[in-house]
């Protein structure tokens, strides 16, 4: 049972007058002014399951307030369980019931069910007051893309081979603690992977690590034969439905996983293969990971983002692409996305020389646009780009505000590094932040 929101507010709510409380309220302000928005999250949260008496949970309106919290002011959900209880502001921000103060567990158990299509839908309403409150009118946008790294370590065979026999050896370990006492002899490997892994490390030339490897690969196959011999004696033994299924669960997410890196691995060492990227596996915990190279700088693991801003610094949309497409093949995209959602073209496009090519200027004249500066010129003439060669050089100035949005994004609303498991919550996670940004935005060009 889930109420949706405090329609009376309590007559003690108060905002600090310094500044982050005057933006807390504005924000507050305009959640009450979409109360749409909490039929949206009420969809998310629902479980079929739950009926509609019983315990009451966490109201809809507190769990999209402290979500918001959360990425605006970066804290994890200790943290933020924290600050419920201690700050003044955020009790009236997040409008919890009189004498509630949620656990993390709570809080990561709700927040983390609102999709990223919830989150989009809730930043268009963001863009939509901005274009009635004459903030931005999207006609002159700018295009840039940056990565925002999953949460795993720096990939190598040897280190996801050693992961490998480190996560069976874990669910193998747990069989023996199944109700029906399912039956399985094995023996932990784990010290023996370590070591080869480290020795794998400390070796130099390819030579000297084909027998590590070799070893390395060995068992990591006779514990995945013994994983497989235990899924048939859990399916056979165990009495408790529930607990067999989250355990075969956990089997047939890391299984497939295992089986790609010992593919990989032997291709790479022992064939002598180039393994292609899109063939690569970067993480068992996290295998929607892609590998990204941006020119000559480092290979970040995570995902390529291609974001729009316009002239008020709001970002109008982010899309997270899937592999590492050239941005060449995304300036069109996401002008089509652009005339989506806001029914018209923009009237003047800045975009990084990544984006530029004479096919693209052709598409984007043709589209409506009437200026497009690329950063690199690309031998592309300024004359056919804009209308003046002091146009260009005033929107060559202005894409370089994007690179200030990115910035902000990644030091104030932790875009550098999503912390959120699986590619539906790093999508949340990347939206989440996007739209707490572009509401600090307009809490400070609109305040209360």
């Amino acid at each position: 049972m889930r109420i949706q929101r405090t329609v009376n507010t309590s007559i003690f709510e108060s905002f600090s007058e310094h500044e982050i409380g005057l933006e807390l309220k504005a924000i507050s302000a305009f959640l009450d002014r979409h109360v749409e928005v909490l039929d949206w999250i009420a969809a998310d949260l629902r479980v079929k399951a739950v009926q509609k008496t019983g315990r009451v949970g966490l109201p809809v309106e507190c769990v999209v307030r402290c979500a918001l919290l959360k990425q605006m002011r970066q804290l994890s959900y200790h943290e933020l369980s924290f600050h419920l209880c201690d700050s003044a502001s955020f009790q009236a921000f997040a409008r919890l019931p009189m004498g509630w103060f949620p656990k993390k567990s709570a809080l990561q158990d709700t927040i983390s069910r609102i999709t990223p299509e919830t989150w989009e839908r809730i930043n268009h309403c963001v863009l939509q007051e901005a274009q009635l409150e004459k903030v931005e009118n999207a006609r002159k946008i700018r295009i840039d893309s940056t990565v925002t790294e999953s949460d795993i370590h720096e990939p190598t065979d040897s280190s996801l081979l050693f992961d490998s026999v480190r996560v069976m050896t874990r669910l193998l370990k747990a069989v023996g603690k199944l109700p029906g006492k399912p039956v399985i002899e094995f023996v932990n490997h784990q010290r023996r992977a370590k070591r080869r892994a480290h020795q794998i490390f400390n070796t130099k030339g390819i030579t000297e690590k084909v027998p590590l490897y070799a070893d390395l690969i060995q068992v990591t196959s006779v514990t995945l034969a013994n994983l497989e011999k235990a899924e048939m004696a859990v399916s056979l033994s165990c009495t408790d439905i529930h607990k067999k299924a989250n355990w075969q669960a956990e089997v047939a997410r890391f299984k497939p996983c295992i089986q790609r890196v010992i593919d990989q691995t032997q291709r790479r060492v022992f064939n002598g293969e180039k393994v292609p990227a899109q063939e690569k596996i970067f993480s068992i915990f996290e295998a929607h990971t892609d590998i990204v190279i941006k020119g000559a700088r480092d290979i970040e693991y995570g995902h390529k983002l291609n974001l729009s801003s316009g002239k008020s610094g709001l970002i109008l949309d982010v899309v997270i692409e899937e592999g590492n497409p050239a941005d060449t093949d995304r300036l069109l995209p996401m002008l089509k996305r652009h005339v989506t959602l806001f029914d018209q073209p923009p009237r003047q496009v800045a975009a990084d020389g990544g984006y530029a090519s004479g096919a693209n200027l052709e598409a984007v004249k043709a589209m409506g646009v009437t200026d497009m500066a690329f950063n690199k010129k690309r031998g592309l003439s300024i004359a056919d780009m804009a209308k003046s060669a002091w146009v260009y050089r005033q929107l060559k100035n202005f894409r370089a505000g994007i690179e200030a949005g990115i910035s902000c994004l990644k030091r104030a609303y932790g875009l550098t590094r999503c912390t959120w498991k699986g590619l539906q919550h790093y999508r949340s996670f990347v939206w989440s932040s996007v739209v707490s940004h572009n509401l600090t935005v307009m809490a400070r060009l609109r305040p209360v």
